[in-house]
């Protein structure tokens, strides 16, 4: 079922590249100023601007607040929107402690560089932090295939929980998952399942706005559909093209929450567990 939230039209946004959002969409991933990482109200991750927002206290051992992105499939842009939101938090007057986790990343070996390296770019951490060296897995498989494939010892969802730390002091932490949300992770999980382990104060699902939007969308949703948290969808590159605008109003008219930019992102809200 999808999970109900303010259903409310964001602001146009222009088309992003092939890799990640273009200006106008989800923000230059190397000019913060188009993205926005907080909500103005109770929850969620705080406004940059304002130190009396910036979250709870977290738990032992876990951030103030902890945001989990997922994606529909792979390549739809979590790793952007990951790295604009919290280029953005960074420059933000209130300087929130933020850093981001990748717990796993399988890519090709001639990729310039990974996630991880892109994340560790926008926290200031290392690539080694943000994905611990033996989890980089050079084949453009699932995780756990790409393991397999290259003679590696086979993971599970254990060990993956047991490598994610975070420096005491976060504010705001993001951990980006693989693929979509059922794809392997590990041999005996998906994203679905990291997701609901880690028990995420937010959830963030990225959708291409385009066509076969709704459909993943929904079947995403349903994978997610057991996680306390809330959940918005994020819908990438809408360029307020007449189909763009047709599954937007078709998904918030199902009762999903979903925003176009990150400038549309103080929708983002998350009740504080204490």
């Amino acid at each position: 079922m999808p999970r109900a939230g303010p259903s409310e039209t964001g602001a146009t946004g222009g088309p992003g590249g092939p890799a990640g959002p273009g200006p106008g969409g989800f923000g230059d991933p190397g000019d913060p100023a188009p993205g926005r990482l907080g909500p103005g109200g109770s929850g969620g991750f705080g406004d940059p601007a304002d130190p009396g927002k910036t979250g709870r206290p977290g738990r032992p051992g876990r951030p103030g607040r902890l945001a989990v992105v997922v994606g529909t499939g792979t390549g739809v842009g979590k790793t952007w929107v990951a790295v604009t939101a919290l280029r953005r938090l960074r420059a933000g007057t209130a300087k929130p402690r933020v850093a981001a986790r990748k717990p796993v990343q399988s890519f090709a070996a001639c990729d310039i560089g990974t996630d991880a390296d892109v994340l560790a770019a926008a926290t200031g951490e290392t690539s080694a932090e943000v994905c611990p060296p033996h989890r980089w897995y050079a084949m453009a498989m699932a995780p756990p295939m790409a393991a397999a494939f290259l003679g590696r010892p086979a993971f599970t969802l254990s060990d993956i929980l047991a490598e994610i730390t975070w420096p005491d002091g976060i504010d705001v932490g993001v951990v980006e998952t693989v693929g979509g949300p059922r794809s392997p992770l590990a041999s005996d999980a998906d994203s679905a399942a990291l997701t609901a382990a880690l028990e995420p104060d937010l959830v963030v699902l990225v959708a291409p706005a385009g066509l076969g939007a709704v459909n993943a969308v929904r079947l995403s949703c349903e994978a997610l559909s057991g996680i306390a948290a809330p959940l918005v969808v994020l819908l990438n590159r809408y360029d307020g093209s007449d189909l763009h605008d047709r599954n937007l109003r078709w998904l918030q008219r199902d009762g999903y929450e979903v925003v176009m930019r990150t400038d549309d992102l103080g929708l983002w809200e998350a009740t504080p567990t204490v």
